[in-house]
């Protein structure tokens, strides 16, 4: 949900046109109650038709202006998507900066449509003229134009590649601390890797798969409350997919298998419950995520780099600037033991397998497809080799035998990660 609502557009600007209506009604009340339309002229000193004048103009043009900041803004998403990549508009849709000047706009608009109708003439009625309000329509223009020029200056930004590598790089950095930071919420397992735990499950007698309900890529899972469920059903779960895999409708999900306490008719009888819970905790999305998917922000800065070194762009440098965000990236991968996907209650007792990305898959996510099409360029092949050669200076031991495995297939004459040969090298 959270991340629902900093991807959707339109959630601030409906924010800030709810807030603009409230503040009307408001300011109107205040107007009635002082009687500022007799005296207070310090707020504005003209008549009705002088406030209506004033206020339509604003309307006129604030409406002007905020179609041609969305015009902008599809312009750029436009642009954007095909230069470097469609999976970066997340990026620009989740932007505040974007979002808080056309919500501005639209916010002012409302408000002075707001206050325009609460202005009452010479004719039939006593005059009403909301000081207060009409004053504040003129602040609130003030804002728009602060936030237009803000709004460019952000947007002409958010164009370069070094501004969108930098935040994915951010963003990825952000999803590592909280995934696998140096203390993961994982449980500590001598036994094999996740997958092959998942395999062990489904083979096992008493078990229960529950499906798909819907087709989708799997973006977030509570682990916490899934340990709570298993754990008063007395059972174990194990999901057949990491987080960003695409599950389609009616395919296996996750695996439950009874405890050693329990009978098949008691893990029957708890499973209409346990299955709502899981497919409850387990969110589905038409498109992969950053919230706890780390492999998805390597993949965003690899299809940037991809596009960068096509025929039609030819822009190894571009490439150069995404590798060296993976390789901050891999470095601090490098240097900690990622958890096994395994959680434990209370009790000590493993009640949740998920299947888990290890170093050598975001090793070679990040370097494989690269060196793929980029190891004619001449900036590329360097710049791969110096990478490899800084990890294994860092890295654990486990994970050297995948860094030499690159080193030897981008050099394959080269012993061990010795120093890049001089015609591989390029300023």
């Amino acid at each position: 949900m959270r991340d629902k609502i900093r991807s959707t557009f339109w959630v601030v600007p409906g924010l800030c046109v709810l807030v603009s209506i409230a503040f009307a009604l408001v300011l109107i009340t205040v107007d009635q109650c002082l009687d500022t339309n007799n005296g207070a002229e310090f707020f504005y000193p003209g008549g009705p038709d002088g406030a209506r004048s004033l206020l339509s103009s604003v309307v006129t043009a604030m409406i002007s202006f905020t179609g041609l900041v969305f015009s902008i803004t599809i312009v750029v998403l436009q642009l954007t998507s095909g230069q470097f990549s469609p999976r970066v508009l997340r990026f620009f849709l989740r932007d505040r900066t974007v979002r808080f000047s056309l919500g501005i706009f639209i916010a002012t608009f409302v408000y002075a449509m707001m206050v325009e109708r609460s202005v009452v003439g010479a004719t039939g009625q006593a005059p009403f003229v909301p000081r207060i309000a009409v004053s504040t329509a003129f602040i609130f223009v003030l804002a728009s134009v602060c936030f237009f020029i803000g709004y460019l200056a952000r947007i002409a930004n958010m164009v370069r590649v070094a501004t969108i590598v930098t935040e994915l790089g951010a963003e990825a950095r952000h999803t590592l601390d909280e995934r696998y930071g140096p203390n993961p919420r994982a449980a500590a397992s001598s036994a094999a890797d996740p997958a092959s735990g998942v395999g062990e499950v489904k083979a096992a007698a008493g078990h229960k798969v529950v499906v798909a309900l819907e087709a989708g890529v799997v973006v977030a899972v509570n682990e916490a409350r899934l340990v709570q469920a298993a754990e008063q059903a007395g059972c174990s779960l194990a999901l057949t997919v990491r987080i960003g895999d695409f599950v389609p409708a009616g395919a296996p999900l996750c695996v439950v298998t009874q405890g050693p306490g329990n009978t098949v008719g008691e893990t029957a009888r708890r499973g209409h419950s346990l299955d709502e819970q899981i497919l409850e905790h387990i969110a589905l999305d038409s498109e992969r995520t950053s919230e706890q998917d780390l492999a998805f922000s390597f993949r965003q800065l690899v299809d940037i780099a991809e596009r960068a070194l096509s025929p039609a762009v030819n822009d190894p440098t571009t490439a150069c600037q995404c590798l060296d965000i993976l390789h901050d990236l891999l470095r601090r991968l490098a240097i900690r033991q990622l958890p096994d996907g395994r959680w434990a209650d209370s009790g000590a007792v493993v009640r949740l397998v998920i299947p888990q990305y290890h170093f050598v898959d975001f090793l070679d996510l990040a370097v494989g497809e690269i060196w793929h099409y980029g190891s004619g360029a001449a900036q590329v092949p360097h710049r791969l080799a110096l990478l490899l050669e800084d990890l294994s200076t860092a890295a654990l031991p486990e994970y050297q035998q995948d860094l030499q495995r690159w080193a030897a297939h981008i050099y394959p004459n080269a012993h061990g990660l010795d120093p890049v040969p001089d015609h591989a090298k390029s300023p």
